[in-house]
């Protein structure tokens, strides 16, 4: 009788061990994205989170009105700086390679 619920066991750790691998591999392959500026959009939801995170810890008093304002504005002169920034090292890139 032990001898089964060793096997039994030792099946059962193997299958917990080949779970948990094959969700960790999962977070060691990088991720594939193209080069197109379609892929771009990605960064939206990244922005929000942090314009919605950073608002929640700043802000003194928190009322729907003012932090759905605030966050707004800060995801707007992000998204906004990123642009710029796209639009320059672009310009600078076009100037370089003639």
């Amino acid at each position: 009788m032990s001898i089964f619920y060793f096997l039994l066991s030792t099946y059962q750790i193997s299958t917990v061990n080949c779970r948990w691998a094959i969700t960790i591999a999962t977070f060691t392959s990088p991720e594939e994205l193209s080069t197109k500026p379609g892929v771009m959009l990605w960064l939206l939801p990244l922005v929000a989170a942090i314009a919605v995170v950073y608002k929640a810890t700043e802000l003194p008093a928190i009322t729907a009105r003012h932090f759905i304002k605030e966050s707004a504005v800060l995801f707007g002169s992000i998204v906004a700086f990123i642009i710029i920034t796209v639009l320059v090292l672009h310009a600078l890139a076009w100037v370089v390679t003639g």
